[in-house]
């Protein structure tokens, strides 16, 4: 079943967006679609657009048990080696649904780069510069925003960082 615009995760979600500053363009093209696109391919692919044109939330637990969210191109894989390298810890993996659903009160498909219950530790990839206009999660699976590089970073008082090689 399709969530309503009202859903609390999407109501968060533009809420925060504005208190970031985001453009109006970017909250008024929020789109609620019809099916669940839980993966960047189906989200492209339903947007008519190419892979790594999606900001995928994707969040990790590092080594101080803390939650980091990565906002990652669609057609990127996360090394999360690098990444720990990068950020000076030890370790970052994969967080399992749980911690996912307590660091970000969304479920896996459809975190959103914002909206969060307190702010995240974020890292964007530095790849979704490379377009114009770039569309990320908006705290359901089935919803989607178009944002921009610039803008995401902005929202989310992200870093931008290489999170991967191109696969």
């Amino acid at each position: 079943m399709t969530p309503p615009p009202d859903h609390p995760n999407i109501q968060a979600v533009v809420a925060a967006l504005r208190a970031g500053g985001a453009a109006e363009g970017s909250i008024e093209r929020m789109r609620v679609l019809p099916d669940a696109v839980s993966t960047a391919q189906a989200a492209a692919d339903a947007l008519g657009i190419q892979v790594g044109q999606i900001a995928n939330s994707l969040v990790f637990r590092t080594d101080q048990d803390q939650p980091l969210l990565v906002l990652a191109s669609g057609a990127h894989r996360v090394d999360t080696d690098k990444l720990a390298a990068e950020l000076g810890l030890r370790t970052i993996s994969r967080a399992d649904p749980k911690f996912v659903r307590a660091a970000t009160g969304q479920v896996i498909g459809g975190v959103a780069p914002v909206g969060h219950p307190a702010k995240l530790r974020t890292v964007v990839d530095v790849a979704l510069a490379d377009h114009d206009e770039i569309w990320a999660a908006g705290g359901v699976p089935h919803a989607v925003f178009p944002t921009t590089f610039d803008e995401l970073v902005a929202v989310t008082g992200g870093t931008a960082t290489a999170v991967a090689d191109a696969r």
